[in-house]
């Protein structure tokens, strides 16, 4: 009978994700609003029905009851961001917070079912993350002074960055955490949201060579930083990202190319400074051939993904903890082999909805500081889920990121509900400027309206 539950489960969770993804995208083309707000609440409870089907598929597999108990947890947890969030901000961003909640409850599942210590601390500082974002939608509405800060926020970031590389632990050829007691910090996950304000204010208040000279000086040395403590990963997520924000803001062609240009020589250096960048794209180029050492990983996750095919092995059916790191930088394998092909191609589509929402988002505020930290904030979001996927399937060399409220990772969690709750905080500023300008243009309409009556009033009154 059990075997029959998974068999039939492989189905249903492709089908339920299926149509939540096709809301993702058919909602926003509705003008009605109860049609609108239906749609919302169809996302939901195909995601609470994803979720109980997983518990219940892993507790007929292990049988045991902690599961169960946790499974209700996250039931109320996910339940209460979404109500407590519609409680106090009414005109929230649907898509983004309904995207929030499934990725996370994707991520408790799949580290329920490869480590259950690992997603009990996943679920615990979700928990506090989730508590503690749902002030910061009001910080980014109230706190006009943010944009006044571009050298505080410059040079808090890169002094945390220098600490890693000088007092942090090295993971796997990398320098990426501070050790603090029992805790480990991965401080370039805190600083990401610190380098795209700065990037912001310094942009949104000039963009004549003389201020985008010293403000690319400043991302310079960051990524600088960055790359002097080996974590590859983290300095191409902050050059791309101010690459494109620096396009946006100038409007300058030659700055992108020039860009570009740099990028590709700083890989090129790059490749031939450091021994593990040279280990990780020869694992690229052939992981077969090097199945035995430096093409182990890679080539166990493509096995992950092939065995999984479009409907996925089933919970518990596959064999992901084969791959190293799997619940670090290769969750996306993991899913795709137990879930399937056509899951996580779902999967990848929903990430994109999330981006094209954070820039659609970026591109209707007024405000330019505003504008160009939405964008920051969804290219470094849209990037990072685009290195760890194109890692995983070996369309890129693997750079050790992590896959965004799904894989393991305290900083990384902390930060990306930050960065999805300041997102929320720009689209409710968004609200507001359209709010302003609607009221302005009613007034200026009233306005016009008593000047026309009084000049009527006035030509009656000559006539008589």
């Amino acid at each position: 009978m059990t075997n029959l539950i998974v068999e039939l489960s492989k189905f249903a969770f492709i089908i339920l994700i299926a149509l939540y993804t096709l809301l993702s995208f058919s909602v926003l083309k509705k003008k009605n609003q109860g049609e609108i707000n239906y749609g919302w609440k169809m996302q939901n409870l195909l995601m609470f029905f994803i979720h109980l089907l997983a518990y219940v598929v892993m507790y007929l597999q292990t049988e045991e009851i902690k599961l169960l108990i946790f499974y209700l947890f996250q039931l109320f947890l996910l339940q209460a961001v979404i109500v407590m969030t519609q409680m106090i901000y009414p005109k929230i961003n649907r898509l983004v917070l309904n995207n929030m909640c499934l990725l996370l409850a994707i991520g408790f599942i799949m580290l329920t079912r490869l480590s259950y210590d690992r997603a009990v601390r996943q679920f615990q500082i979700a928990a506090v993350s989730l508590i503690l974002a749902m002030v910061i939608p009001v910080l980014i509405r109230k706190c006009g002074f943010l944009q006044r800060l571009p050298w505080i926020y410059g040079i808090a970031g890169l002094l945390l960055l220098t600490a890693v590389a000088v007092f942090g632990e090295s993971s796997y050829g990398a320098k990426l955490s501070l050790k603090i007691g029992s805790f480990a910090l991965q401080p370039s996950e805190f600083v990401k949201i610190t380098f795209v304000f700065f990037g912001a204010a310094r942009l949104s208040k000039s963009t004549a060579f003389k201020d985008v000279f010293f403000t690319s000086l400043m991302a310079a040395a960051h990524v600088l930083v960055l790359v002097l403590s080996r974590d590859l990963g983290g300095a191409l997520l902050f050059f791309v990202t101010y690459l494109v924000m620096l396009y946006v803001a100038a409007k300058k062609p030659l700055y992108f190319i020039s860009g570009l240009g740099a990028g590709c020589a700083a890989a090129y250096a790059g490749y031939h400074l450091f021994s593990h960048v040279r280990v990780r794209v020869m694992a690229w180029s052939d992981p077969f051939q090097y199945i035995d050492n430096e093409g182990y990983q890679i080539a166990q996750s493509l096995f992950a993904i092939g065995t999984g095919g479009w409907l996925g092995t089933g919970l518990y059916q596959g064999e992901p903890n084969k791959i190293p790191v799997v619940v670090e930088d290769f969750m996306f394998s993991a899913i795709a082999e137990e879930f399937g092909g056509a899951f996580a191609i779902c999967l990848i589509l929903i990430c994109v909805s999330c981006f094209m929402m954070f820039v659609n988002i970026a591109m209707q505020i007024k405000n330019d500081f505003y504008k160009y930290t939405a964008l920051g904030l969804g290219t470094l979001y849209g990037f990072q889920v685009f290195l760890t996927i194109g890692g995983a399937v070996k369309f890129i060399p693997s750079t050790g990121v992590t896959l965004p409220l799904i894989s393991s990772g305290g900083s990384s969690m902390v930060v990306t509900i930050a960065m999805f709750a300041i997102i929320q905080g720009m689209y409710l500023l968004k609200e507001d400027e359209e709010l302003k300008i609607e009221k302005e243009r009613k007034r200026n309409a009233k306005a016009k309206a008593k000047k026309a009556r009084a000049a009527k009033a006035a030509k009656e009154k000559e006539r008589s």
